[in-house]
C-alpha cells in the first residue's frame, strides 16, 4: 500500500502576480518563504506558508488560459481553510471589500462554511472549526 505522509503543497497559477500575491499575503495572511523570478519561463514562483508550514506555490505565467470554476467542472474544486470564528472571518473579508457567499451548514458535520473567490475566481472555502 502507498504510504503518504501529508499534503506537501498546493500549486496555483495566477493571471496577475502582484494582485494575487497581495491577496494571499495581505488578505489571507500567508507568509512568504521565498520569491523567485524564472527568466527562462517569464514566471514568478512564490512559496507561501500558513502558520509556518509550507502550503501554497503561487505561479505566474504569460497569458495562462482561463479555468472554468463555475458551473462546477471536473478537476480541483476549491481550496479550503479552517477558521475558528466564521463570523469574524466574514467581517474581516467584508472590510477588505471581498464578498462572501451566504453562510451555509454542512449537513454531515453541522459545521458552518462560506466561499469567496481569489483574484482569478478560484473558489476558496472558509470552514469553521
Amino acid at each position: 500500500m502507498l504510504s503518504i505522509n501529508k499534503v506537501h503543497h498546493i500549486a496555483i497559477i495566477c493571471s496577475d502576480f502582484q494582485k494575487s500575491k497581495a491577496f494571499y499575503t495581505e488578505i489571507l495572511g500567508l507568509t512568504i518563504i521565498r520569491e523567485i523570478y524564472r527568466e527562462e519561463r517569464q514566471s514568478y514562483k512564490l512559496d507561501l506558508a500558513l502558520n509556518g508550514i509550507y502550503t501554497i506555490e503561487l505561479f505566474s505565467f504569460p497569458n495562462p488560459p482561463q479555468r472554468t470554476s463555475r458551473p462546477e467542472a471536473a478537476g480541483l474544486r476549491h481550496l479550503a481553510f479552517e477558521v475558528d470564528d466564521l463570523d469574524q472571518t466574514v467581517h474581516f473579508l467584508s472590510s477588505k471589500n471581498i464578498v462572501s457567499e451566504s453562510i451555509r451548514i454542512d449537513e454531515t458535520t453541522n459545521k458552518r462554511f462560506t466561499f469567496i473567490a481569489d483574484p482569478d475566481n478560484l473558489p476558496i472555502e472558509f470552514y469553521e472549526k
